[in-house]
């Protein structure tokens, strides 16, 4: 499934990188600790973390994670955004819990 399709079917707002929604999802993964999204994430998940710093674009960009979603409303720092923009790492805003946004996802990508 591309990411595009989950922006518009969970209404996400894309807070970053719009331009690189034509990315496929594979996959996803869940967590705040940045060690354990390297070591645990896989090419083409889409993370849901609450992390705003711009050490998430690096993460998703080491790991080729098809984007970030932010969750309950949070905003990526002005930082953030501006690296995400350049690397082409798209980040994503819900206003949902990690728990409701995840199963949401969950029902759309696995068949």
């Amino acid at each position: 499934m591309q990411l595009e399709t989950l922006v518009r079917e969970l209404k996400l707002k894309v807070s970053c990188a719009e331009g690189s929604i034509k990315r496929d999802v594979k996959g996803g993964y869940v967590g705040d600790l940045l060690s354990d999204v390297m070591a645990n994430s896989k090419e083409g998940d889409i993370w849901i973390t609450r992390q705003v710093h711009q050490n998430i674009v690096a993460v998703a960009s080491l790991k080729d994670l098809a984007g970030i979603v932010l969750i309950q409303g949070s905003e990526p720092a002005h930082d953030t955004a501006a690296k995400a923009d350049a690397e082409g790492i798209p980040i994503l805003v819900t206003d949902l819990p990690a728990f409701e946004i995840v199963g949401q996802i969950y029902k759309l990508i696995k068949p």
